[in-house]
């Protein structure tokens, strides 16, 4: 069995590192879905505009193993227990394979990209390929489910501390979508280092910030190199 990617996401992300654990998380974070070019065709996606969310169902591209592992550590668990991996959204699977609930923003057409879907709350980094997209329906919602450890630490946020001059280095129309990943932590939950420094690749723009007691603290905004 073979499959090629019907478009790539377009996001403020350039690696891994920062990017939300899960869709949704920072709904202030908008991507677009660019089809490729023999997919560009507006009737493929006529009715699309009904829906206010689509899955997307797309390749852990950075995560491509020969092998696999029948149990991984989820880093909401701190990296310590080991579940098994089809327990978990792991990007470390066999089929490296993944799936995505995002909020349908806006259906417009570009003259040199045919129709572009732009969506809010992506958890996906820049230039992602995209397998297939369908609507969000009312049977994908069970109010009856459970969530397993993924109940876990929910409400945990950390109070983010940037100056206004550093704020003001970044586009106003990114800005909440930015300030709302670092207030997800965007460190490995197994660190603690409250002297270490990390960079966070963000629209262009490295994003240096240490954590302590709570607090991630913006120490530096440049131009990515």
């Amino acid at each position: 069995m073979s499959m090629e990617p019907i478009a790539h996401i377009r996001s403020a992300f350039p690696a891994k590192f920062g990017i939300p654990r899960q869709a949704g998380l920072v709904p202030d974070l908008v991507a677009s879905v660019v089809f490729e070019p023999h997919y560009r065709n507006p009737d493929a996606i006529r009715g699309i505009e009904d829906f206010s969310h689509i899955w997307l169902i797309w390749q852990f591209s950075a995560a491509i193993r020969d092998d696999w592992r029948p149990t991984v550590r989820p880093p909401r668990l701190g990296g310590e227990q080991r579940l098994g991996v089809f327990a978990t959204r792991s990007p470390f699977r066999p089929n490296p394979i993944a799936l995505s609930s995002v909020r349908l923003l806006e259906v417009r057409s570009e003259p040199d990209l045919g129709p572009v879907l732009v969506v809010g709350g992506a958890d996906l980094m820049d230039g992602t390929p995209i397998f297939d997209i369908k609507p969000y329906i009312a049977a994908d919602s069970h109010t009856d489910a459970t969530f397993g450890f993924t109940t876990r630490n929910t409400d945990y946020r950390v109070q983010v501390n940037i100056s206004d001059e550093l704020i003001a280095r970044v586009p106003e129309k990114l800005r909440d979508g930015l300030l709302g990943v670092l207030a997800e932590d965007p460190r490995p939950a197994y660190q603690d280092d409250p002297e270490r420094n990390y960079g966070l690749g963000f629209a262009g723009l490295n994003v240096r910030f240490r954590v302590a007691a709570g607090v991630l603290t913006v120490v530096e905004i440049e131009p990515l190199v």
